[in-house]
């Protein structure tokens, strides 16, 4: 698995008109092919009778699935331009469609290249660019006597702690980055002389905004 890629937090959809054609953009987050090509049936069903419903997605980690049309636009004037958009911007496992009504004013090649980018990337700043980082989730467990100690550095070295629990004994539950998380165990040794129990609870991608953890 890679430690972090960009992808989408949400769907997103917005409208802009261009010369009179409208273009509606549409983006969303998906895990694989299949919610892609649903996603793209689902936006075609709602504009059947659109002018065009150009369709573009990116799957897989390493972006090993890349599909595209123009869908009746002259080629190399729709999905390309979306696609680029969509790697320039280094993402992952999202899927895009870009709906025209014609509004009875030809905008030519270029016109065209210039309509279809600015409709993708209105959709993606509707549907929010964000980084998933991979993290380990991990468990410390301490003695009530070090509670507000380790607290305080846990915090003040940057970690995020998710939760603290009570019971005979305290324990944070910390987000720590994996290429954190070999510092992270030496401070907390050192943090607590060795007094602590260090587990790791679960390891996967947590969505950050401006670097800052969005806990969902």
């Amino acid at each position: 698995m890679i430690n972090q890629y960009r992808t989408l937090l949400k769907s997103g959809v917005q409208e802009i008109v261009i010369d009179k054609s409208r273009f509606i953009g549409y983006a969303a987050p998906i895990s694989n092919e299949e919610e892609a090509v649903a996603f793209i049936e689902e936006i075609k069903k709602k504009h059947r009778n659109a002018t065009h419903n150009v369709p573009v997605y990116i799957v897989g980690e390493r972006n090993e699935v890349q599909r595209y049309s123009d869908d009746g636009e002259p080629s190399g004037t729709a999905g390309v331009p979306i696609l680029e958009v969509l790697k320039k911007e280094d993402l992952r496992n999202v899927v895009v469609v870009v709906t025209r009504y014609f509004g009875g004013i030809k905008l030519g090649t270029g016109g065209l290249v210039r309509a279809y980018t600015k409709g993708v990337r209105v959709a993606l700043d509707a549907g929010k660019i964000i980084l998933k980082k991979m993290y380990e989730t991990m468990s410390v467990t301490v003695d009530y006597t070090q509670l507000g100690k380790v607290q305080n550095e846990i915090l003040q070295h940057g970690y995020t702690i998710k939760e603290t629990k009570y019971d005979e004994a305290v324990h944070f539950i910390v987000y720590v980055k994996l290429e954190d998380v070999s510092d992270f165990k030496k401070q907390i040794v050192e943090w607590t002389s060795s007094r602590c129990e260090l587990n790791i609870v679960e390891k996967g991608y947590l969505t950050e905004i401006d670097g800052e953890i969005i806990i969902e």
